[in-house]
């Protein structure tokens, strides 16, 4: 999956003021989609090859959603806010329609384009997402890490001092990206160890980091009180094709998040995959890549 060839980043005025940094790969004329990175992240995480995008006909675009990376912070943004984030870099690479993919954090942010953005998503595909806070008969911490369930109580109950403690982490992953990394080994399965022990992965990994905190880690903070937060769209309102993929062991976005995503999308196409967790949703990129262009 390593690519060392990796262009420049393209900077988008955002709709929300500031700019957008984004990155193409792939086939120039390939099928487009979109690919919303996890929390952190940044335009720079896990991806297949620019050569095997090009063979599979894929026109790749990632962005740093605001506050991560080189894109400009929004305060007090919502989930459902990407999709306007999504259509003005669209229409700045003149993209009429297109596909998204969102794993792990971009899950609920690639479900805001397939309802928000419905005249122009062509398939939509949500990867180990969770579901939103108010999701009614879902226990929502039920499986969950330790670490996480302490974080997003945390903010639900003092925004001040979780957004103190989380900047510190982001800071000191700045400085050591591995950092990061070791902090989650004790709550990572025996499937997720064996992905991140790939060198080659840990190393795309630790960069994401890298570059999400590269001017701090309000991108992070935001992204966590967005999801504590109304979404900003509903999901009856999700439309199209859409794929909900999840690891059955996963301990960071239990796998009842995606259960319940799938008894409010209309027609939802589910796949739970046993002997897989969290970072499985890299492993499998490819192939949910190779679905989302595939429809009409």
């Amino acid at each position: 999956m390593p690519d060392s060839r990796r262009t420049s980043p393209r900077l988008v005025p955002s709709p929300h003021g500031g700019v957008l940094s984004v990155e193409v790969c792939g086939a120039p004329d390939g099928l487009p989609v979109f690919l919303m990175h996890g929390t952190p992240g940044s335009r720079s995480g896990p991806r297949p090859r620019s050569i095997v995008l090009y063979r599979m006909g894929v026109l790749l675009v990632s962005y740093d959603r605001p506050g991560y990376g080189g894109s400009t912070r929004v305060p007090g943004r919502r989930v459902g806010d990407a999709a306007a984030d999504v259509a003005a870099i669209a229409d700045a690479l003149g993209l009429d329609r297109f596909a998204v993919i969102g794993r792990s954090g971009g899950g609920p942010h690639a479900l805001a384009c397939a309802a928000l953005l419905a005249d122009r998503v062509t398939r939509s595909a949500a990867l180990v997402s969770i579901a939103p806070p108010d999701a009614p008969g879902l226990a929502w911490f039920d499986g969950m890490a330790q670490n996480n369930t302490k974080d997003y109580d945390m903010a639900d109950r003092d925004v001040a001092l979780f957004t103190e403690r989380l900047l510190a982490r982001a800071d000191q992953a700045r400085r050591d990206p591995q950092s990061l990394m070791d902090g989650l080994r004790a709550e990572l399965t025996p499937a997720d160890l064996r992905v991140v022990d790939d060198a080659a992965m840990r190393r795309q990994i630790t960069d994401t980091y890298a570059e999400a905190m590269r001017f701090g880690g309000h991108g992070w903070v935001d992204d966590a009180l967005a999801f504590r937060r109304e979404w900003g769209f509903r999901l009856a309102d999700v439309s199209g094709e859409v794929l909900l993929w999840h690891g059955a062991d996963d301990a960071f976005s239990p796998v009842g998040h995606t259960e319940w995503l799938a008894s409010r999308i209309a027609g939802a196409r589910v796949q739970i995959q046993a002997d897989t967790a969290h970072f499985g949703s890299l492993e499998i990129l490819p192939w949910a890549l190779a679905w989302v262009t595939a429809g009409p």
